[in-house]
């Protein structure tokens, strides 16, 4: 797997964004806000809108009903990671390209970048950073690193659902790093989770680099005294 090129996202265009930062080639982020609208609000209209066309061109009403269950299991999804706190949510596409010995190319590989905000006691970052990956006993491979944008934890943890539950029973690898905020009241966790386990080195260095990105103010704001073309 080949580690993505990094490119701006468009928070850096956001006057009124809280974190920006740069997201890997082969990322793309679901529209949180269009798939969750308020009932009988405009944008619902506009999501009914964009799914007709779909819609119609399938061939029967029982494969309609099996993509609208699936669509919104999908939203019910999305709305518990907003419950927790997810602003930002992309799905990876990449191509298994690593050199196994006695292997080919494998099958593509899925992951899913998250950024959620989560209030914190007021701390020193560091403190933050460190409370983050040792509150609880589950976090493995703890790095605690200083970015551009601060000190940062970074973590494991693996997840695997229930028996008595419909999803996928493959573990789950989700690699985490811990931001503390400038206000020293919340913290930004970055993750990306994937059922790829024998990839954690690629996607290790995929979350390095995106948290290498982040900062807390603007980076494209002009400085005083500077010309705005």
């Amino acid at each position: 797997m080949d580690t993505p090129t990094i490119s701006f996202h468009d928070s850096f265009k956001d006057p009124h964004a809280e974190l920006w930062f740069g997201e890997p080639a082969g990322y793309t982020a679901l529209p949180v806000d269009a798939l969750l609208p308020a009932p009988d609000s405009p944008d619902a209209d506009k999501l009914r809108a964009s799914v007709a066309p779909f819609l119609d061109s399938l061939p029967d009403e029982m494969v309609r009903q099996q993509f609208i269950a699936q669509f919104a299991y999908g939203q019910r999804l999305v709305a518990a990671l907003c419950d927790i706190g997810t602003v930002h949510c992309s799905i990876g596409l990449h191509r298994d390209d690593v050199e196994d010995r006695g292997a080919d190319i494998g099958p593509p590989l899925l992951s899913l970048f998250t950024i959620s905000w989560h209030d914190t006691k007021p701390a020193p970052r560091g403190v933050t950073a460190a409370r983050a990956v040792t509150a609880t006993g589950n976090h493995a491979h703890i790095e605690f690193l200083e970015l551009s944008c601060g000190p940062a934890a970074f973590s494991e943890t693996m997840l695997t659902a229930s028996a008595d539950s419909d999803l996928s029973q493959q573990p789950l690898l989700q690699i985490h790093a811990h931001l503390p905020h400038p206000d020293c009241k919340r913290l930004a966790v970055l993750t990306v989770s994937t059922t790829a386990v024998s990839r954690r080195e690629e996607y290790r260095e995929i979350l390095r680099q995106i948290a290498g990105t982040v900062s807390f103010t603007n980076p494209l704001e002009a400085e005083p005294g500077d010309d705005i073309d």
